[in-house]
């Protein structure tokens, strides 16, 4: 049990429907969000990239989408990664998904996290520049997870989702914690990021992130992204400016 006052451990239960608030979020998106793919300036070359924006009028905020690794795989089309930007283009955000160097059509080379950190706030430069909205907040999924938190430690952000992080990419390299509403979701028989590990990380932040675990849930939430979805939005839509 983790002692008073530090953050909570959340258990997840199995969900079918959203909840009223969220689904008169839902009702009001009467035109499917615009989408264009481009390709962004990056230190290492020319980075690939999708954004997608609310149809009708301005974005409430924006988001930078990180993927998971790239010499596994990991591409901005991943399905979590995907369901991430889904559920904050349903919250009437503007979001900018993109390849880390080396992956898809980007520029470069993979570079052990280093590189991939400059593409990250490479890419939130960007979509500040080209968006006016006030709010920022970012996300990610395993590998890009650990390169959100990362970027969120070294500049003022709005929030962060961290989906399976990779704990131990992040306890030895940040320096200090992200200072904004943070959420960490992860399966507890995810069979590459050990949830005790990320437990026993999360306990040695102060304040923490608040922590949602996903009973029976693996590490890429097959059968679970609606359910992920749903809690992603859910945390976010709590953390928004009042519009009173």
């Amino acid at each position: 049990m983790l002692p008073p006052g530090r953050r909570r451990r959340y258990l997840c239960q199995h969900s079918r429907r959203l909840p009223g608030a969220l689904r008169a979020v839902v009702r009001r998106m009467s035109k499917a969000p615009s989408s264009e793919k481009l390709f962004i300036g990056g230190p290492a070359g020319r980075l690939e990239a999708i954004i997608e924006s609310p149809a009708d009028g301005a974005p409430v905020g924006n988001v930078v989408v990180c993927h998971p690794h790239p010499q596994y795989g990991g591409t901005m089309h991943n399905k979590v990664a995907h369901t991430l930007a889904r559920a904050f283009v349903r919250l009437d955000f503007s979001v900018l998904r993109f390849n880390f160097r080396g992956t898809g059509a980007s520029e470069g080379h993979y570079d052990e996290g280093i590189g991939e950190l400059d593409d990250a706030s490479a890419a939130i430069a960007w979509l500040q520049q080209h968006n006016s909205a006030h709010l920022l907040w970012l996300a990610g999924f395993s590998f890009g997870a650990a390169i959100a938190v990362r970027a969120a430690a070294c500049r003022q952000v709005s929030g962060l989702i961290s989906v399976a992080p990779a704990a131990s990419r992040l306890a030895t390299n940040l320096v200090s914690q992200p200072q904004c509403p943070w959420l960490i979701v992860q399966g507890d028989e995810d069979e590459l990021v050990d949830v005790d590990d990320t437990i026993e990380w999360v306990n040695t932040l102060d304040p923490g992130p608040e922590l949602l675990i996903f009973p029976g849930g693996e590490h890429f939430f097959h059968g679970r992204l609606i359910e992920l979805r749903e809690s992603v939005m859910r945390f976010v839509r709590n953390e928004l400016p009042s519009s009173d």
